[in-house]
């Protein structure tokens, strides 16, 4: 009998604190076995171990050689650790300078073997007991044996989630809820993001009364006032940042929660519009550490805010790992009121952030305002769709209508920088398909670049029926999935397909509003299953806000 086996062993070696696995796929030749089988007999299976051990051994050794070389280049790296300690019975830290002082005990006796200087990013007092620092794995080793230690754990990085609302809504000035809840005033709306632009007319303090005695922020600024009253950065370490926003994201949330009436062909305003509004800037360019979440947060609890926003967040894991939940359990504990986004990764089930049912997990739906631009086929059918770019002189006659998908390849179809360049699409309006990681605007940048009259933009599947309201950089409709496929198949039947786009501005009452959103996380929790969240949805499909 001839046998062949193609087995996995897994090892795992430890070293100091790390742990490295080996796998290796161990190839047994049938030439190396013999079996003798016979009815009632036992198998008698000899291995020619003598054949295996030369090549067991090289890889042994080239494993180690490996392990020890990673092993040596990793000891003098150094990484941010969130550290929870546990104060010793009896303590007490009356200012914050006792407390960081005894925070900084733990980095210097972490340093006795090595030659890396540790430093310290953030000093916590209210979201919990501990720090956060840059270590290396031997300090954090070194540290877990000291009185008050609890746990370290590498930093994660979250992601951001990126005026006819508030009628939509029911909320009408001098009337119903806006009017008993007095707009907002004297509530104090912290928000976690990327920065605010300062001097927008949305953070106009026009009848917004001084903040309450209560407020005990700062603002990193001279623009600041009776709206927004405290600006702070948390990106940086130093303290020498910028609350400014680079991103726009901040400044679009922070409008969006607690922006001032502005009139601007209609009135805009956020939901609290003459809230007090304070920014906590803890994303960057590339991301959102969870170290300078927490030192927002333990600064908005000290602070004295009523109301946490944070429109970001990241993958599930359990509650003690999760920086914003670790965070908003303590302000809960001081009559905090913690709002979160449920996330952009839908509509996957168990796709969901920020979990932890201590927070109010708010899913995106649509609104029943659409900003019309539809889609007019040379077959004489009518298809809707939205764009903010509309403008008034767009020609109504028939122009030639290209899929360059059709013969050009997947990037073409996706209307990826510089696909169309050696595909005639000047004067013609171009369908592009969503997707391939390319943002909705750059395709039609594409398609203008190339020569293009228009474009339609069509969802992929998993996008549905959701479509946003863009500032698109030339004539352009973004249509359903369904629209879609229904405009390559009119392409397909005819020789020469035509089409043109008719913008109707803005049109109210949408029959299908509120809709869930397809981009809009969905639950349930998928480190605990038995959360089932969101908790509500709100309107988050082309807000329109500073």
């Amino acid at each position: 009998m001839l046998l062949r086996s193609n087995r996995l062993y897994n090892v795992r070696i430890e070293i100091g604190s790390a742990y490295f696995p080996i796998i290796h796929s161990l190839y047994i030749d049938s030439s190396n076995i013999s079996c003798d089988m016979c009815s009632n007999s036992p198998i008698n299976m000899e291995i020619k171990r003598t054949n295996l051990l030369p090549e067991v051994f090289l890889i042994l050794v080239l494993t180690f050689t490996n392990i020890f070389a990673i092993a040596s280049a990793n000891s003098d790296q150094t990484e941010t650790y969130i550290v929870h300690l546990n104060a010793p019975d009896g303590v007490r830290f009356d200012k914050p300078e006792d407390r960081r002082g005894w925070y900084n005990s733990f980095l210097k006796a972490s340093t006795a073997d090595s030659d890396v200087k540790p430093s310290l990013i953030h000093a916590y007092h209210n979201v919990f007991t501990g720090f956060a620092a840059k270590l290396t794995a031997d300090q954090v080793k070194a540290m877990e044996n000291m009185d008050g230690f609890v746990s370290a754990r590498r930093e994660r990085v979250y992601k951001l989630h990126t005026t006819h609302t508030p009628t939509f809504l029911g909320l009408h000035q001098n009337l119903g809820v806006w009017n008993g809840s007095n707009y907002g005033k004297g509530i104090i709306i912290g928000v976690l993001d990327t920065g605010i632009t300062p001097g927008h007319p949305s953070f106009d303090d026009k009848d917004v009364p001084p903040p309450p005695a209560k407020w005990k922020g700062k603002c990193d600024g001279s623009w600041c006032n009776n709206k927004l009253i405290g600006a702070r950065d948390f990106t940086n370490s130093t303290g020498t940042g910028s609350p400014v926003d680079e991103e726009g994201h901040g400044t679009h949330t922070s409008s969006t929660a607690a922006g001032n009436f502005v009139d601007a062909n209609g009135t805009a305003a956020g939901m609290a519009p003459l809230a007090h509004s304070a920014m906590y800037k803890v994303c960057d360019d590339i991301g959102c550490f969870g170290s300078a979440i927490l030192a927002g947060m333990d600064a908005a609890i000290e602070d004295g805010v009523d109301v946490l926003s944070l429109s970001l967040g990241g993958a599930s894991v359990p509650c003690y790992e999760d920086s914003i939940a670790v965070g908003a359990f303590s302000a809960i504990r001081n009559g905090i009121f913690v709002s979160c986004s449920a996330g952009n990764a839908g509509p996957v089930n168990a796709s969901l952030a920020n979990e932890a049912p201590w927070i109010l997990t708010v899913g995106a739906s649509t609104v029943d305002r659409s900003i019309r631009a539809t889609v007019y086929l040379g077959n004489k059918d009518l298809f809707d769709g939205e764009s903010l770019f509309q403008p008034k002189d767009f020609p109504q006659d028939y122009m030639p209508l290209v899929y360059p998908g059709l013969n050009g390849g997947q990037d073409a179809a996706w209307c990826a920088p510089g696909s169309l360049n050696d595909i005639d699409v000047k004067g013609k309006v171009v369908l592009c398909d969503r997707g391939g990681n390319i943002a909705r605007i750059a395709k039609g940048q594409t398609v203008k670049d190339a020569g293009g009259a228009a474009m339609i933009l069509a969802n992929a599947e998993i996008d549905g029926d959701t479509t946003e309201v863009d500032a698109h950089v030339l004539p352009a409709s973004h249509v359903a999935y369904y629209v879609g496929v229904t405009i390559k198949t009119y392409i397909n039947s005819t020789s020469s397909p035509a089409a043109t786009i008719i913008f109707r501005g803005t049109v109210i009452g949408v029959d299908s509003a509120p809709a869930m959103a397809s981009f809009s996380s969905r639950g349930p929790s998928l480190a605990s299953p038995g959360i089932l969240k969101p908790d509500i949805v709100g309107p988050g499909v082309s807000i329109l806000a500073a």
